[in-house]
């Protein structure tokens, strides 16, 4: 049997180079996978950056730490605590103390990621000179890198300064230097220091006061957001992970689609062999061989490609921001070792119903000549794709009886269409007859025969037509569900800013947040109710195992009320004072009068009652506290409410002149919803395009390799239409209809997925109390299926046309 399957490899070469190519394609991703893996578990520790120079950081409180019975819980406090006192004046007697401050800064033509610092700190980093002077009034400022000029004036949210100096940018953040002063009065609370003596004595002086003492490498733990990097790796293999599974399971698609037709399309050749004396055994035995033969060498050489494509792929991550500037890939031998075997086995897997079917033909299909398909639906076909398509309905309503909430994470919205895709195309011969006939029906009515013999050639030939249309429907279901997903949801939450929005008009810093005298600005603007809101959070124990964080808002009960229309499921938001907290649903205790024990942003644990009850919504409904339990809470958000009888446009210009040395914004509600309209976030979005492209890739190999393999079966039926009269623009005009019809067969099935899934999020969204529109990403389907058609169309039309190079009368007399 080996040596027949070589011969067979040899002349039917054509029939197995696209399973060998979408193979080699899925292993080498694998391999990708797996290298960039290795690599980020093999990273290097990760230096201090601006403190790199620094001999000792004290950093205050910044995290919570709650014993439970399987370990200590901790969470990164919202407001970190400054260093007390006390412990800061123990540590002048031991050398010189410079305090740390950071503040977002925003200035006309600069980066949008400016942070403002003191002087004094630079040289922790260390900054040097490059130009100018350091910066002696209030007025003046250092900048970093090439965008600002010395003696150029900058116009910031907190007055206008002029550039006295300029230093060197060293590529972890863009910075401005103001005086140690005016630092001050722009961050008045500064939660780390740095202390020039030794470290040991640090560590005696400040001893029982909580705070932490940082030298060596752990200084890189007072950078700004020092998880950057392994969550940035995290995110990077998440996107690897998804990867390498829509690859796996795509190339197990293919791989299976194309051995199975390939078998329907020797089902003579089988059957001579069959006469010839071979047992069915035999017959699986020779395909297994195919298969494996197709998987040895895709495998190898897909680990070849891998082992070229990665540093590729990982200059691509960098460049991206997707991976932090460091990453490179390492040398390691594993992930090959993974990959061959992994791809191996798809093989083997791609083949075992397609070897069950070959040996179940008999001598008597040597004679048959028909080329209506008929049991295109074995038992076991029905058998797995009933029982998917029960599988994917079931799990369905349990979660959206269970936990709806669980349909909107990102995982399960990745990995649902998976089922369903494979369960659609498992009982596509069932729907493609029908649906052949329904999208042909009117083409079929025009005059001539084209279209008439479009829809008989493609409900005739339902294993060619289910084989087709197999890849466009990956594509279009993939796309549609994802994209649609992500869409859907970002319209939802826009919803439910939309919704709860009951203000007027919405004012918003410029940076961090108003200060007190902003805000008392904005309280004596004539005709305004003023709602002042305050970003925090708070920390429960739940099941007495799991610190989970809650974003918090503070606010007054009474102007809250009046301005935000709150989802409310139990309780009045006027009851909450500063004994009482507002929570959703989610909340292991919900009920109204109950009494919950929390931390505060600053880590103060505190009682409270649960004085109202939200709905979960899409998991942006946190809690609301008042502002004594949410202690240095910056004020980010201002609801203004008009007055009855107070002009609009007047209301409108007195907040704008109220915050104008703030640099707020003041817009109304249809602006601060547009403005706070979610976006998919960067690492997802690139992370769905690779899987589309993946998906697409494979698409196009599956239906070039399919349809050439179809298209050669059919080169007698071309002649006989060649010989009943018609041209050979009419064949290839009928060959072109037929691909294209195909094409929309499948996009049909893949948009039927698309929408099943999507609906289940809609409902899973309803039952959270969000009711909003399904998004379509039309644009992207309307892509995917282009590109099919065209690449359909090609394919079917190139081999058409190389055959009827030959005369009809020839090619209408070729047997097998």
């Amino acid at each position: 049997m080996l040596s027949v399957a070589l011969r067979t490899l040899r002349t039917r070469w054509v029939t197995f180079v696209g399973s060998f190519v979408a193979l080699s394609l899925g292993v080498a991703l694998i391999a990708v996978m797996g290298l960039a893996l290795a690599s980020s578990l093999d990273a290097p520790e990760r230096q201090p950056e601006r403190f790199g120079a620094a001999p000792v950081v004290v950093q205050g409180e910044d995290t919570l730490s709650v014993p439970t019975p399987i370990g200590d819980r901790t969470q990164k406090l919202e407001q970190p605590n400054p260093v007390p006192a006390k412990t800061v004046a123990a540590l002048k007697e031991l050398g010189t103390v410079t305090e740390d401050r950071s503040f977002p800064v925003r200035a006309e033509g600069a980066p949008g990621d400016l942070v403002g610092h003191p002087w004094s700190t630079a040289a922790f980093a260390p900054y040097k000179l490059n130009d100018g002077r350091a910066p002696e009034a209030d007025g003046e400022v250092v900048v970093s890198g090439d965008w600002a000029a010395v003696g150029q004036k900058l116009r910031t949210a907190s007055g206008a300064v002029t550039v006295v100096g300029t230093v060197g940018g060293l590529g972890f953040e863009d910075a401005v230097f103001y005086t140690d002063a005016r630092a001050a009065q722009l961050a008045p609370v500064s939660t780390q220091l740095v202390v020039d003596a030794d470290a040991s004595a640090v560590r005696t002086a400040v001893d029982g006061s909580g705070v932490e003492v940082l030298t060596g490498t752990d200084r890189r733990l007072a950078d700004a957001d020092p998880d950057r990097d392994s969550e940035a790796l995290t995110a990077m293999n998440a996107m690897f992970g998804t990867a390498g599974g829509v690859s796996g399971f795509v190339s197990v698609f293919v791989v299976a689609s194309t051995f199975a037709f390939a078998v329907a399309q020797r089902r003579r050749e089988f059957g001579l062999l069959r006469t010839a004396g071979a047992t069915p055994g035999q017959i699986r035995r020779m395909v297994f061989a195919e298969a494996l033969l197709v998987g040895v060498l895709a495998s190898a050489a897909g680990c070849v490609l891998g082992a070229y494509a990665a540093p590729y792929l990982a200059e691509w991550v960098v460049d991206g921001g997707l991976a932090p500037k460091w990453f490179e890939i390492g040398d390691f031998t594993w992930p090959y070792h993974m990959a061959f075997w992994t791809g191996l086995l798809v093989a083997l897997c791609g083949v075992v119903a397609a070897s069950w079917r070959a040996g179940k033909t008999g001598p008597t299909q040597a004679l048959r000549e028909a080329s209506v398909d008929s049991r295109t639906m074995t038992w076991g076909r029905w058998l797995f794709g009933a029982g998917l398509l029960v599988t994917a309905a079931v799990t369905l309503v349990l979660a959206l009886v269970t936990d709806p909430g669980d349909l909107l994470h990102r995982k399960t919205y990745v990995s649902r269409p998976m089922l369903l895709i494979t369960a659609i195309a498992l009982l596509s011969p069932v729907l493609v007859r029908p649906l052949t006939r329904l999208i042909a029906w009117l083409p079929a009515q025009l005059p001539g025969a084209g279209g008439m013999l479009v829809r008989e050639n493609a409900a005739a030939g339902v294993r060619r037509t289910a084989a087709i249309a197999a890849p466009v429907l990956v594509t279009v279901a993939l796309a549609g569900s994802l994209l649609g997903a992500t869409a859907t949801l970002n319209e939802a939450k826009a919803t439910e800013t939309r919704e709860q929005t009951a203000a007027d008009f919405v004012v918003s810093p410029s940076g961090e947040g108003f200060g007190a005298a902003a805000v008392e600005r904005l309280r004596q603007v004539p005709g305004a109710e003023v709602s002042v809101t305050s970003s925090s959070a708070v920390y429960v124990l739940e099941e007495g195992v799991a610190l989970i964080r809650s974003d918090a808002r503070a606010a007054e009960a009474k102007a809250l009320a009046d301005t935000v229309r709150l989802p409310v499921t139990a309780g009045r938001v006027t009851d909450l004072d500063d004994d009482s907290i507002i929570v959703n649903e989610e909340w292991e205790k919900h009920s109204v009068g109950d009494r919950v024990s929390v931390w505060l942003g600053d880590g103060t644990k505190k009682s409270l009652r649960i004085a109202a009850v939200m709905s979960i919504g899409t998991g942006d409904n946190g809690v609301y506290v008042t502002p004594a339990n949410a202690p240095r809470a910056p004020v980010d958000r201002v609801d203004v409410k008009i007055a009855d009888g107070a002009d609009a446009a007047a209301v409108a210009s007195a907040l704008a002149t109220a915050v104008k040395g703030d640099g707020g914004e003041v817009l109304t509600k249809d602006q601060w919803v547009s403005a706070s309209y979610p976006e998919t976030n960067e690492t997802t979005r690139l992370g769905f395009l690779l899987v589309l492209g993946i998906a697409l890739l494979y698409t196009g190999i599956s239906l070039a390799n399919t349809l050439v393999m179809a298209t050669s079966d059919r080169v007698r039926d071309l002649a006989v239409l060649r010989l009943a009269g018609a041209t050979t623009w009419q064949v290839l005009r009928l060959v072109a209809w037929e691909a294209l019809m195909v094409v929309v067969v499948g996009g049909v099935l893949g948009l039927l997925v698309a929408g099943l899934n999507l609906f289940g999020m809609w409902s899973a969204l309803g039952l959270l109390s969000v009711w909003t529109s399904i998004e379509i990403p039309w644009a992207a389907i309307g892509s995917a299926v282009g590109a099919c058609a065209v690449l359909a169309v090609v394919s079917a039309v190139a081999p058409a046309g190389l055959s009827m190079r030959r005369r009809a009368v020839e090619l209408a007399g070729m047997r097998e």
